[in-house]
């Protein structure tokens, strides 16, 4: 993530990835974790690598959560909902709150 400050590669850096902050269901702690996205207008798309491997987007299963996202300089709110296909590959979906 420390590339994202970087003077000659931040800019193309920080268009693939960002710090999502959520807080845990269980826990109700605050946790914050770089991953990559692709956006489409107000819809950030996170696919997760290796999902057995991590918990995080667990958070957002079934009716999803509130989410916080870093973009374009600014903090981000939204509503994430996680799904798992067939072949077992995890999208969280975030729709971004209207600013």
């Amino acid at each position: 993530m420390t590339l994202r400050s970087s003077p000659r590669l931040g800019r193309v850096i920080s268009r693939r990835l960002t710090v999502v902050t959520y807080t845990g269901r269980r826990s109700g702690r605050t946790f914050s974790t770089p991953v990559a996205f692709r956006r489409v207008a107000d819809t950030v798309v996170i696919g997760v690598q290796f999902p057995d491997a991590k918990a995080w987007w667990r958070n957002f299963l079934g009716e999803g959560g509130p989410i916080a996202l870093q973009l374009d300089g600014t903090d981000r709110t939204g509503h994430a909902v996680a799904r798992r296909d067939e072949a077992g590959r995890v999208t969280v979906t975030v729709h971004l709150e209207n600013r």
